[in-house]
């Protein structure tokens, strides 16, 4: 029986100065990817990638296309080096959903390199707006932490895995849900070092531009099945993805949820493909006996390569 591969991809977090160098340096797909990149959005997004500084690659309206970009490079290298690769489903952290729309068939590179870049900028305008922040919570359960929530006024923002809530809300009260974890028994609640309170309410000035943004942009019904971070459940047709893209933005993230319905179809492969190896941390959270394997600079690629050509 063939294996069910997922492919995972990367949100906003996961970037760092210096994401892709060594792939440009060694492949001529990853070079011609960059350049078309600089050349649409019409600026050094290569250069930011690679050397930072890291104030700029950490800018919203930089990071995500920067993410999307590394993220796409390390899927079409993958594909390269593992040319009998097959995935039947696809899902992303946030940001990563719209590459993972984009991996599934729904959108176009040129046009989810565009989304990206101009969500990000949405979402920095409505960072600007506010005084926000988000925090992780660890050791509470989803019931504890929406308490939590509630007495200070903050939401959910991400249900990562077990044991990792990220919450988001205004700063002073993000602060205060903080100080109710601990008391509340949490093993460790922690500000993040975030510019604003994604999926929350705050990113409110954020959804009708993306609304209209997605307005214009040509979707598919994706040839694979894409999760949703908004239902945990496969995208449907293209206007109800262009509404999930824009209720995404100030929704929860319900990313458990999204890997335990790929669970529950018999998925058992899992390849997280661009910056970093969260989703593989969350991943072993949710079930240890899940196969993960990433894709995120030249070691991990040949290592993941030769683990699928076994």
């Amino acid at each position: 029986m063939q294996t069910k591969t997922a492919l995972l991809f990367a949100g906003q977090g996961a970037q760092y100065v210096g994401m892709g160098k060594d792939l440009f340096e060694q492949f001529p797909t990853a070079r011609d990817y960059f350049h078309r990149a600089d050349e649409a959005l019409g600026f050094n997004l290569t250069a930011i990638c690679h050397s930072g500084p890291e104030a700029e690659l950490t800018r919203t309206e930089h990071c995500q296309p920067a993410i999307f970009l590394v993220s796409w490079i390390a899927l079409q290298l993958l594909k390269e080096r593992a040319p009998n690769l097959t995935f039947q489903a696809t899902a992303g952290l946030s940001l990563g959903e719209l590459t993972a729309l984009t991996a599934g068939g729904a959108i176009d590179f040129a046009d989810g390199l565009r989304i990206s870049r101009q969500r990000g900028r949405f979402m920095q305008e409505a960072c600007d707006l506010t005084r926000g922040g988000m925090a992780a919570v660890l050791g509470l359960d989803v019931e504890t932490t929406r308490a939590v929530c509630d007495e200070a006024g903050v939401e959910i923002a991400n249900l990562n895995c077990p044991g990792q809530i990220v919450i988001s809300g205004e700063s002073d009260k993000i602060a205060r849900a903080v100080e109710l974890a601990k008391s509340k028994g949490s093993k460790r609640a922690v500000a993040l070092p975030v510019a604003g309170a994604y999926h929350s309410r705050l990113m409110t000035s954020a959804q009708p531009k993306v609304r209209a943004l997605m307005a214009g942009i040509h979707v598919r019904k994706p040839a694979v099945m894409v999760i949703s971070n908004v239902t945990a459940e496969p995208h449907g047709e293209p206007d109800e993805i262009r509404a999930r893209l824009a209720d995404q933005v100030i929704s929860p993230v319900r990313w458990e949820d999204s890997v335990r319905y790929l669970l529950a179809q018999g998925f058992t492969q899992f390849i997280e493909v661009g910056p970093g190896a969260a989703l593989s941390g969350f991943l072993k959270r949710i079930d240890k006996t899940a196969q993960s394997l990433n894709v995120a600079d030249a070691p991990s690629l040949e290592m993941t390569a030769k683990a699928l050509s076994i």
